[in-house]
């Protein structure tokens, strides 16, 4: 037990945690100092500033929350839902179902708008559930990381506000891996995790409240529910104020810090494209060698990849030889999609044309499959890609 723990070096090709850079890394490993240090409520007006490029949104209220993406998920419904307001969830796999169970906790009166697991939800199905009722919130699951779908967004906040609603979303696996547009698209909050295409350790979340939000939060009839989380207060540490609240992860917002600046010196066109390309190429590969997506093209989310392994490939199996034949970490299919997909990421430092020629080599050695079909299928759309 006093021995040194020593951690196996993995190649992260799961739905989280993405393999994080080394200067992410030393960032990480900078000296400690106060969380009301002049210099580190500097580098909280960096992260907000660079959080605020990333999210593209000129909101003031743009904050890292000292927590997972689920501490930012309950940050937003806690803050913003109060105790028989009428919202409206998209269901269309483990995340908008945790959605309804938050907003349920929080007192409200939950729709739940459902689709089969690997499809959007209907934009026509949220106008006709707001006809129906007066609503406070529609929340909507942008990179749904249990199966693979990226939401259409586009005139989906146009939508809400017309009817009196906000739009939440959940941006955990789609923040700086395809375009996210808060103030375009009419997103009145928004949340996401450091640990996917941020490329940072899990334990510090991107948080942004639009101007219509903060009135919904400063007008609220009750308290928020939960005092670590409640932004009337946290929002005095991260302003002007600077009111002390709780310790902040400080090492973390370091990170966080690190891994922002080099999304926004890499450019989010080129970062989007490059999550693009690798994807398709790993689905290329995979599909030579007999893998089946499991969701439709046109919406398919580029950073998690769903696939249905060939007859004969015992998925539990796979992943099981993969990790310690290859130390490559995928991801298992959840709920109703358990034992029938596998989930592989490409986010941020991990989507890589290496992770795709690695991975799949991997896979043609664990199958049985041809050697060479599958790296040689991606390696040619690569080439393509760059021609």
């Amino acid at each position: 037990m006093n021995q040194k723990f020593e951690i196996p070096s993995r190649l992260l090709m799961g739905p989280g945690p993405s393999n994080v850079p080394s200067s992410v890394l030393e960032a990480l490993s900078s000296p400690t100092i106060g969380h009301l240090d002049p210099a580190f409520l500097e580098v909280m007006d960096q992260v907000q500033e660079m959080l605020r490029a990333v999210l593209l949104t000129d909101n003031p209220f743009t904050i890292a929350v000292s927590g997972t993406g689920s501490a930012a998920m309950e940050a937003a419904v806690d803050n913003l839902v109060e105790p028989g307001d009428r919202v409206i969830v998209g269901v269309n796999g483990v995340f908008g179902t945790r959605l309804v169970d938050m907003a349920g906790r929080a007192g409200a009166e939950v729709e739940a708008i459902e689709a089969d697991w690997g499809t959007p939800i209907p934009v026509e199905a949220i106008e006709a559930a707001l006809k129906r009722n007066s609503v406070s919130m529609v929340m909507l699951v942008h990179g749904e990381t249990s199966t693979g779908v990226m939401q259409p967004i586009e005139g989906v906040g146009d939508l809400c506000h017309e009817h009196g609603a906000m739009l939440l979303l959940d941006c955990v696996t789609s923040l700086a891996g395809v375009p996210v547009r808060i103030d375009d698209w009419g997103v009145d909050v928004c949340y996401s995790g450091a640990q996917k295409c941020l490329s940072v350790p899990p334990g510090v979340s991107p948080l942004t409240f639009s101007e219509r939000a903060l009135e919904k939060l400063e007008n609220r009839g009750s308290k928020v529910a939960s005092w670590y989380l409640d932004m009337t207060m946290i929002r005095n540490y991260w302003g002007e104020k600077r009111a002390y609240h709780h310790t902040a992860p400080i090492n973390m917002v370091y990170a966080l810090h690190e891994g922002l600046r080099l999304i926004l010196e890499e450019g989010l066109e080129n970062r989007w494209d490059r999550h693009r390309r690798h994807a398709a190429a790993l689905q290329a590969g995979l599909q030579a060698v007999g893998w089946e997506p499991f969701v439709d093209e046109a919406w398919r989310l580029h950073p998690l990849t769903t696939i249905r392994p060939p007859a004969g490939v015992d998925e539990k199996e796979f992943r099981g030889r993969l990790l310690q034949e290859h130390d490559i970490e995928i991801g298992a299919g959840l709920g109703p999609l358990a034992g029938e997909v596998v989930r592989v990421g490409l986010m941020g430092a991990s989507s890589s044309p290496e992770s795709v020629l690695r991975f799949l080599s991997a896979t043609e050695s664990l199958t049985g499959a041809v050697s060479g079909v599958a790296t040689n299928a991606a390696e040619q759309l690569l080439n393509r890609q760059e021609a």
